[in-house]
């Protein structure tokens, strides 16, 4: 799973970001360790308090648990990571706090440690930790048999297909899959022997060849996104000048953007705003559905839990039923029978406990008519 840390203060602001059941459908808070308080603004406030004894600003240490799409991940596998997390940043037996979030029916979590060791009041230095935290994500890809990411690998993945941040986050602005992009370059490369020939090339896709700032190679789209031509076609700026020559005869990125928008008249927009529309109102009944299909799984979760906490509360007091009081409770400690029952409360008991986690990690992701199968 992808682990992404940091240190931060704030921790009012990341209570409530952790509990926001808005962009989650799930929001709750799973285990809390090492606090006075029992509720998660309480306990981020008490680190904020302890911290004030230090001149620590970041005082806390926020650390995401995403698995790949697809990847069902139990409540146990979580903890194991976040333990083997603890022990290599060195925040063993800090206090914690264990948040899971739901989204789409895909599971990942969240959890935070105070950086303040009480016994010293000094925070705990935390050096190399994204080294540290993307040396345990390989680890856990290849311990679950999931599919590596091409960024965990050693030789970093290169292919025409790895793009980077930057790519990604313009192909999202975009509403675009970045591979179309990159495909469009690339063909419109490899057809052409020439600055001509590329320039009609990617006029036909869609895009127009300007001269960049630094008198470089780019391309622009009918939004006026600018597209590097060496990076999206995935070539040595080298090579481009070899192809392509000197960009003097082009235009400007400025004069691209007036150019283009002559080429677009007003039916092109209204068209343009149509479908956008229609694709909107066309959601709207998927987004309904699902707002109504969240209000009903959290019900559900809410009878779950109420459930499991009334049948923990009988079982509790049968298993304490079996041990007496008095006399037949000295005579239970002399013959060994005490002893023999207490362990056969504790194994009970843990099994209880599996029972209930597995009903909660089945949970996940499973549509209403399959909810009867965890009661």
């Amino acid at each position: 799973m992808i682990l992404k840390g940091s240190q931060r203060g704030g921790a009012r602001q990341l209570a409530v970001h952790l509990l926001n059941d808005r962009d989650n459908e799930h929001a709750s808070l799973h285990a809390l360790r090492g606090f006075m308080a029992e509720d998660l603004h309480g306990a981020l406030l008490e680190s904020h308090a302890v911290a004030k004894g230090t001149q620590c600003r970041q005082f806390l240490f926020s650390l995401s648990f995403n698995p790949p799409k697809g990847a069902a991940v139990s409540e146990e596998s979580f903890e194991r990571a976040i333990e083997e997390a603890e022990r290599r940043l060195g925040l063993e037996g800090q206090p914690r706090a264990i948040v899971f979030h739901e989204k789409e029916g895909r599971r990942h979590a969240h959890a935070v440690w105070s950086r303040i060791d009480a016994r010293t009041m000094q925070a705990i230095n935390l050096p190399f930790f994204k080294r540290r935290l993307n040396e345990l994500s390989r680890e856990l890809y290849i311990e679950h048999e999931w599919r590596l990411p091409d960024g965990l690998r050693r030789d970093k993945g290169k292919s025409p297909l790895n793009f980077s941040l930057s790519e990604w986050q313009q192909a999202k602005r975009l509403k675009l899959d970045p591979r179309e992009i990159k495909d469009a370059f690339q063909t419109a490369w490899e057809q052409s022997d020439g600055q001509q020939a590329f320039r009609h090339a990617l006029a036909e896709r869609g895009y127009f060849l300007a001269r960049g700032d630094r008198r470089g190679f780019v391309a622009l789209d009918i939004h006026g996104e600018v597209f590097a031509i060496a990076r999206w076609a995935d070539i040595r700026t080298k090579d481009v000048r070899i192809k392509l020559g000197e960009p003097d005869a082009l235009p400007s990125v400025e004069q691209a953007k007036a150019e283009i928008a002559g080429k677009i008249d007003e039916k092109l927009r209204g068209f343009v705003d149509e479908v956008e529309q229609r694709y909107d109102e066309q959601m709207q009944p998927l987004l309904a559905a699902r707002a109504a299909f969240t209000v009903t799984h959290r019900a559900h979760r809410d009878w779950l839990r109420t459930r499991q906490e009334e049948r923990q509360a009988t079982e509790t007091q049968a298993r304490a039923a079996r041990l007496h009081k008095g006399l037949r409770g000295l005579w239970q400690m002399l013959t060994g029978a005490a002893r023999a029952t207490r362990r056969r409360n504790e194994e009970e008991a843990l099994e209880c406990q599996r029972r209930d986690r597995a009903e909660r990690d089945a949970l996940v992701g499973l549509p209403p008519e399959k909810w009867s199968s965890v009661k």
